[in-house]
């Protein structure tokens, strides 16, 4: 898959001193011929990535809003028109039709969290930065109970400026090391719904008063209208609530924390003062899982079987992800670059059998010979 040769650790390939005359002068010859090489092959790689970048850029122009925009905008809104049935139903005393009612809201919340707050932290909503900026506010922080302004920073800014970068875009956020790997993998993940609005307390240090203010009432706001619909219009005791509340927060825990860690840790991770161009760090250091019905459209694409382009390309919504899906394979294929995959229980797996490998120590520089 992969024509560029890796090695894990940096090394250093000293010379010995000259021993034959004229040495030094064919030294200095193979440094400039080595600095030409260098210079053609930065040259090289930036046109792969701007020829990539014309060929999806041509297939974006060419397709209509509809396209672009409005089959995600559709699902986000058939979620929200699934809610007044989902709280409904939650008031029946039939247990078929209460269960029924707990699915319908634990998959409109996936969408409404994951989907819609992921698009909208890429601004990939909206094509005004004005009404971008509102769609983040609304999906991050009061139905993702998260703060805007941090979740921005550490996804867009961080995770996709440095992608696999010790340090910066590595995804070691997502790494509990004192935790089993069993407890980590399929119980702790259910606790996502309580561990969210606590770190969002946390990640307000520095901000602005006005967006702090902002943040608390967008989170309230959020978290006390559902508590509130469950209370009057599902007939809930308040402890009912708050169970059927966790219930659904947390439907999709599990499978949003595998996604997370699946698709990047475990992959070359690069050093930040020796890390290869744009096109080599997303190709060597993001994976694809294979389509999913449910996932795909509660996570969406971007997130599942399209990760590779969504990082070459994070502006893109999930369906465009999708539509250039077949031009950017082709293309890293064509080129001999990685274009990597793999399925859901084979990352499973392997995250379970190399735990303490993969999540608890610190993974190992990858250096791409002949790149960096």
């Amino acid at each position: 898959m992969q024509n560029i040769p890796e090695k894990r650790i940096d090394t250093g390939s000293p010379r010995g001193p000259a021993s034959r005359d004229g040495e030094g002068h064919g030294d200095a010859e193979r440094d400039g011929d080595g600095a030409q090489r260098k210079q053609q092959a930065d040259a090289e790689r930036e046109t792969l990535m701007m020829e990539l970048t014309r060929l999806v850029q041509k297939t974006v122009r060419e397709s209509s809003w509809w396209e672009r925009r409005g089959i995600d905008c559709s699902i986000l809104t058939a979620a929200f028109i699934s809610l007044p049935a989902g709280f409904l139903l939650l008031g029946s005393s039939q247990p078929l039709y209460f269960l029924l009612g707990v699915l319908i809201m634990g998959v409109a919340h996936a969408v409404i969290t994951v989907k819609g707050t992921h698009l909208a932290s890429h601004g990939a909503l909206s094509e005004s930065p004005a009404w971008a900026d509102f769609w983040a506010v609304f999906f991050i922080e009061v139905c993702g109970s998260f703060s805007a302004r941090a979740g921005v920073q550490a996804h867009v800014k961080m995770h996709h400026a440095h992608t696999n970068v010790i340090g910066l875009g590595d995804s070691s956020t997502w790494k509990i090391p004192f935790l089993p790997r069993s407890v980590y993998l399929f119980i702790a993940p259910l606790a996502v719904p309580i561990i969210t609005p606590i770190v969002a307390i946390g990640q307000l240090k520095g901000q602005t008063p006005f967006q702090i203010m902002r943040t608390v009432l967008c989170v309230c706001l959020g978290f006390f209208s559902q508590y509130y619909l469950l209370r009057c219009v599902s007939g809930l005791s308040c402890s009912s609530a708050l169970v059927v509340m966790l219930l659904c927060r947390a439907m999709f825990s599990l499978p949003y924390i595998h996604v997370n860690i699946f698709q990047h840790i475990g992959l070359p991770m690069f050093s930040a003062t020796n890390r290869p161009k744009r096109i080599y760090q997303m190709t060597h250091g993001v994976l694809n899982l294979p389509r999913n019905p449910l996932l795909d459209w509660t996570f969406g694409h971007s997130l599942i079987n399209c990760h590779v382009e969504h990082h070459l390309f994070p502006f893109l919504s999930d369906n465009m992800c999708l539509k250039v899906k077949p031009i950017v394979s082709q293309y890293l294929k064509e080129k001999k670059l990685p274009y990597q995959e793999d399925s859901y229980v084979s990352r499973l797996h392997l995250f379970f059998r190399k735990y303490q490998e993969l999540m608890v120590f610190a993974p190992p520089i990858t250096e791409l010979v002949g790149i960096q």
